[in-house]
């Protein structure tokens, strides 16, 4: 993944807040408050460790943290358990502790100690390196901002001079075995929580759920974003903070079935979530709830609606 530095970053798109069901949702970091700011993803090092610290806000100045050795998710973290942390903004300074440890951010620097060992660090703002990726010759465009003409359902949000596809959103065309692509953006919600933050999801064949959820700093099950609803967890949790434009790659095997139509092959898929397998040849052995089939056969891909204001863009698929 692409990092630079996350100070001083500028967002080109319209002031947007909303209220989804799971309470007031940020669609404009320039409309989220203070402490959309200090929420993010942090590298440094304690002592002469490398670590990757990541802020999850929770609303009136109030925060999460987790500390993971070795970096962040998909850039080096061991994935030993993390070191969780909690704390608030007063006067300008967002101060962090927990168990040995005790820190503060200021901008965009987080500074403090663990134990005996000095911890430092700065804000970064890691993108997908598929983000914007271009269809190839002879993939099928789903949506690129200009129409709607491929999807039975759906709508065209829009923000500024910006197109993007909204939920609830189905294809007219039923696909079998594919290279999928696509982007996603979670709305900022602090004050909300598990399934009630940034909930959408993606069904492939109309029956196989990949959640979209923003899960940034959590623990990565299988209702979280990147989980295959109730069949299988992301082998880590690539989920960027919220607003922040993520992707899914997606390879998919349909079911197989014999010339009496009994079924004698699962569908496979491997899935890279900002451009890191989360899902490695991953066999379903069932539909997941949610969505329009049951039957294993060709289906369309399925966006979900739950109510909060998530949206997609550069939607393409490869028919294999």
């Amino acid at each position: 993944m692409r990092i630079t530095s996350a100070l001083g970053a500028a967002f080109a798109l319209a002031a947007t807040t909303v209220f989804g069901a799971g309470g007031e949702a940020f669609t404009d970091p320039a409309k989220a408050g203070p402490d959309f700011a200090v929420q993010g993803e942090y590298e440094g090092t304690i002592g002469d460790q490398k670590v990757g610290i990541q802020v999850i806000a929770r609303g009136d100045g109030k925060f999460d943290a987790v500390v993971l050795a070795g970096g962040l998710p998909g850039a080096g973290w061991d994935k030993s358990t993390p070191t969780k942390l909690s704390g608030e903004t007063s006067g300008g300074v967002t101060k962090l502790s927990g168990t040995n440890w005790v820190g503060q951010i200021a901008d965009g620097v987080v500074t403090g100690g663990a134990g005996l060992a000095k911890v430092e660090g700065k804000k970064v703002e890691r993108k997908s390196p598929t983000l914007g990726a271009r269809p190839p010759a002879g993939a099928v465009v789903l949506f690129d901002g200009s129409n709607l003409d491929a999807w039975e359902s759906g709508k065209l949000v829009e923000e500024g001079e910006h197109k993007y596809l909204g939920v609830e959103a189905r294809t007219k065309e039923k696909f079998q075995n594919f290279t999928l692509h696509l982007e996603f953006r979670t709305p900022y919600m602090p004050k909300s929580s598990g399934q009630g933050r940034g909930n959408s999801g993606m069904y492939l064949l109309d029956q196989y759920e990949c959640q979209v959820l923003d899960s940034f700093g959590l623990e990565g099950k299988d209702n979280e974003c990147g989980g295959i609803y109730s069949i299988s967890r992301p082998d880590v949790n690539m989920c960027l903070p919220p607003l922040s434009w993520q992707t899914y790659d997606v390879e998919f095997t349909a079911p197989k079935f014999d010339k009496d139509g009994k079924r004698v092959a699962g569908g496979v898929t491997t899935i890279r979530h900002n451009g890191v397998i989360i899902h490695n040849k991953r066999e379903l052995a069932k539909p997941t709830p949610g969505g329009r089939q049951t039957d294993e056969k060709p289906g369309a891909l399925f966006l979900q609606n739950h109510g909060n204001p998530v949206v997609f863009r550069n939607l393409w698929i490869v028919k294999n």
